[in-house]
């Protein structure tokens, strides 16, 4: 490192750390301690399981630098990366001294639960450093190593390993983050897709009280389709794939996994034609965990979490980009077979918990009034490339946020918010060019917001008066004004124009959105109709 860093030394309660002063890419100075020890590392007899609180070192650590990312197969090229020991967290402080302690920001990445990491290459505080304000990262585990569950209790493996690190995480901030000059009675906890899903469930768990004080989820909640594994046999089919050749009993095949080296954890292709074929992307994620613990964070079906989850009296935001099926692009090119099955089997078209409860006949009448609503005269086909990002859209997406809003509207005290984000830059949506490279020219991806929060390392630095700019500042002033406003009502929306009185949802109009195309504006939700007739589906068995 340049002698010319300047360093800065903390002392915890469990040991001192040197962190760094840093420069943001708008040349805005801020204090950075990376690569602090908030859990044991999780390998031998912890693997799989909750994890224990670090213990206290010697010494100064070093903070002023950090790149370890938990094990995990990279999605682009396919290699093993990343480290089983990474459980650690990262403290991002504008100053380090002021008149009042600073709201504090955790986020949790997202990533299907397979991949992501907490480091400067994705998610670099830059343009939060802007405002006052404290953003702390955390890695947690991904794959079958966070989320691998078994239902043996002696075994102590009843999933959601990686939840449980989030919540460690959580309880470190809460114990610690005043000696960054953070406020413990002010946190706000976000996250985008699995970290927004991630944000929702630690909302609803008895285990995260008081830890946290208001929550954004961009892009995911618990009642998304994508957001609970149904208990499978997938740690068997794991151990199998890698060798073992014993029973399908749980005690032996944790202790044949526990052998392994860790990549092979997160190496493997055991979903079968079943369960692709109802909907499952990948098998490892947040489960109902089989049996009541200690650490238990799902313990029933997440709908019955609702009613009584203690979040019900903090405020939350949710939000969804206006093109979220665009993520389903690189699937749709490289299976066109999949467009061709949800023709010849329509019922496919439905969510998996509204077919499994009705028998063929109502399913295949459902499935119809979903065809004609989001495809008229056409087929499910290439030919019909747009009407199928919109359907994935809802289904995926859109409707389970809807139906977590519809949940709060029921069961909350406290308000509850909506914003669609559409801004489309032919440049700096970086997720649609990820998922559909130059294919697609135009639309808002899934996380195409994430780049407008965070600065990474296919970001540039930008000119100011530039469009992107401009909603740059503007995401950042609504997600830090909501984390310093400790009102239950309106919350102030500035812009370089005016501000707006974003107010919260009512029940007479749960569609009321504040929508950032190239300005923010309170308008009804572009996707309303649809998502009136999604609600239909659920009559039978009710929306939440």
């Amino acid at each position: 490192m340049s002698e010319a860093l300047q360093y800065h030394e903390i002392t915890l309660p469990v040991g001192q750390l040197k962190g760094v002063v840093r420069q943001t890419i708008y040349e805005e100075t801020y204090y950075s301690f990376e690569g602090i020890p908030y859990g044991q590392p999780p390998v031998g007899h912890l693997r799989f399981r909750a994890p224990l609180p670090a213990e206290p070192w010697n010494g100064v650590k070093d903070c002023t630098d950090f790149n370890i990312k938990p094990m995990q197969k990279n999605p682009l090229t396919g290699k093993v990366e990343g480290s089983e020991d990474c459980l650690y967290l990262n403290v991002y402080a504008k100053t380090l001294q002021s008149k009042a302690p600073l709201p504090v920001m955790v986020w949790i990445y997202g990533g299907s639960f397979l991949f992501g990491e907490a480091t400067r290459s994705f998610y670099s505080p830059d343009y939060f450093m802007s405002e006052d304000v404290i953003v702390v990262t955390l890695n947690y585990r991904l794959c079958s190593l966070g989320f691998l569950s078994v239902a043996d209790p002696t075994v102590q493996v009843p999933g959601n390993a990686g939840l449980k690190d989030q919540i460690l995480a959580l309880k470190w901030v809460k114990n610690y983050i005043e000696y960054f000059n953070g406020d413990p009675h002010n946190i706000t906890l976000f996250g985008n897709s699995a970290g927004a899903a991630s944000t929702h469930f630690l909302a609803a768990s008895h285990q995260t009280k008081n830890l946290f004080h208001k929550a954004i989820c961009l892009s995911g909640t618990m009642l998304n389709s994508w957001s609970v594994t149904p208990p499978k046999d997938y740690a068997f089919r794991l151990a199998q794939q890698h060798g073992y050749r014993g029973e399908n009993l749980d005690s032996s095949v944790i202790e044949f996994l526990r052998t392994l080296e860790p990549g092979k954890l997160v190496t493997h292709n055991i979903l079968n034609h079943e369960d692709t074929r109802n909907g499952a992307s990948f098998p490892f994620g947040p489960c109902i965990e089989p049996y009541d613990s200690e650490h238990c964070v799902i313990c029933c079906d997440p709908k019955l979490l609702l009613k009584g989850a203690w979040s019900n009296d903090i405020p939350i935001i949710f939000s969804g980009t206006a093109d979220e099926g665009l993520l389903m692009y690189p699937k749709l090119k490289a299976f066109p077979t999949l467009l061709k099955a949800l023709t010849l089997e329509p019922e496919r078209l439905l969510p998996l918990d509204v077919r499994t409860n009705n028998d063929k006949s109502i399913n295949l009448e459902m499935a119809k009034r979903i065809a004609r609503q989001h495809f008229g005269e056409k087929e499910p086909s290439e030919s019909a490339l747009k009407e199928i990002i919109y359907y994935y859209t809802i289904k995926l997406f859109w409707h389970g946020i809807h139906r977590s809003v519809l949940s709060r509207l029921a069961y909350a005290n406290a308000p509850t918010y909506l914003y669609r984000f559409a801004f489309d830059s032919p440049t700096f949506n970086h997720h649609r060019r990820r998922f559909c490279e130059q294919d697609v020219e135009s639309g808002v991806a899934h996380a195409d917001d994430i780049s407008y929060l965070w600065y990474a390392y296919y970001s540039w630095k930008l000119n100011k008066n530039s469009k992107e700019y401009q909603i740059i500042t503007n995401m950042i002033r609504l997600f830090v004004n909501f984390a310093k406003n400790s009102q239950l009502d309106v919350q102030r929306v500035e812009t370089e124009k005016e501000v707006l009185n974003w107010r919260p949802l009512d029940k007479a109009d749960p569609y009321e959105v504040l929508d950032l195309e190239d300005e923010f504006v309170i308008k009804t939700q572009k996707e309303k109709d649809d998502l009136l007739l999604w609600d239909e589906l659920y009559e039978k068995n009710k929306l939440f």
